[in-house]
């Protein structure tokens, strides 16, 4: 049955296991902190850090380091910096990201100018930006799987004063909350799904991944957790569905294969758009996500 589908190989082949593995990883992971992350408002900052995580990977081609180290030291030092720069105001909030992550390109583009010119790494700006999940070898699964359970448990820890937060800042200060404190941790577990989805699908494309199935989930979602969950369940299907796709792609006709960040991020286009639709269908009721948790007061 499966081998009408899947071409000879595919679960044997080494390249195929650690990129389910990886990818897998960083599916559940961006789906967990993506629902967090747009309950907050940090649309923006998840995408900013994707781009500013891009400095960190073009610095390990430079330092001969682990890509994945590089992603993430990058990514967490821009997280400190948004919410550290940070203000009440939205608006403030929005300018002091922006500056960030302008540093943060421009870091990325000296990094990458050394790495081309000084050491002949032609594939590095490829590899940084649009991923290189092919080639990942199976030694990084260890700390692809202990970074993604470090950003679980520590979303795990802080779950209620996160929703809190998210629902009103103000209650939660009264409540005795150290609001500034949940954020930095709360885009510090950002930061760790961001280098994960780095890896998988290069750091320009790397939102599509953290945004896109949360966006998806809380179009149906009725709590926090079913929206986490739906959450996972969507990315960890496109990511496992691209890998396919993109293996089956080597034998399509006068073809040498697609990447996989291409169908990973169409398919996430795919069914973001068949969600709005369908929401209305089945979901007649207005209101955004965030008024709707607040009525069934889940925190």
């Amino acid at each position: 049955m499966f081998s009408l589908f899947i071409s000879h190989g595919f679960f044997s082949s080494a390249p195929v296991q650690t990129a389910l593995t990886v990818g897998g990883g960083a599916a559940i992971v961006c789906g967990v902190t993506g629902v967090f992350a747009l309950m907050r408002g940090h649309a923006f900052a998840g995408h900013a850090l994707s781009d500013i995580s891009s400095a960190g990977g073009a610095a390990s081609f430079l330092l001969g380091i682990n890509a994945l180290t590089g992603f993430i030291l990058m990514a967490l030092a821009g997280a400190a910096g948004i919410e550290l720069s940070a203000t009440r105001r939205q608006r403030e909030r929005s300018l002091s990201t922006g500056i960030v992550l302008g540093a943060g390109l421009g870091c990325s583009a000296l990094f990458l100018w050394f790495a081309v010119k000084k050491q002949n790494a032609s594939g590095a700006t490829l590899s940084v930006m649009f991923g290189s999940i092919w080639t990942l070898p199976a030694s990084v699964i260890p700390w692809i799987l202990l970074t993604a359970g470090c950003a679980l448990l520590l979303l795990s820890l802080i779950w209620r004063p996160v929703l809190l937060c998210a629902i009103d800042p103000d209650l939660a200060r009264i409540r005795g909350i150290n609001v500034r404190l949940i954020g930095v941790l709360q885009l510090s577990a950002l930061a760790l799904a961001v280098a994960l989805s780095s890896m998988t699908v290069g750091a320009i494309l790397s939102t599509a991944l953290l945004i896109g199935p949360a966006a998806i989930a809380l179009k149906f979602a009725r709590s926090p957790l079913s929206a986490v969950v739906l959450s996972a369940i969507t990315g960890l299907s496109a990511v496992w569905l691209g890998v396919w796709l993109a293996y089956e792609s080597f034998y399509w006709p006068h073809s040498q294969g697609w990447p996989v960040s291409f169908f990973i991020v169409s398919l996430i286009f795919i069914a973001w758009g068949f969600s709005g639709i369908l929401a209305r269908a089945i979901v007649p009721q207005a209101g955004s996500d965030r008024q709707r948790f607040r009525k069934r007061k889940h925190v």
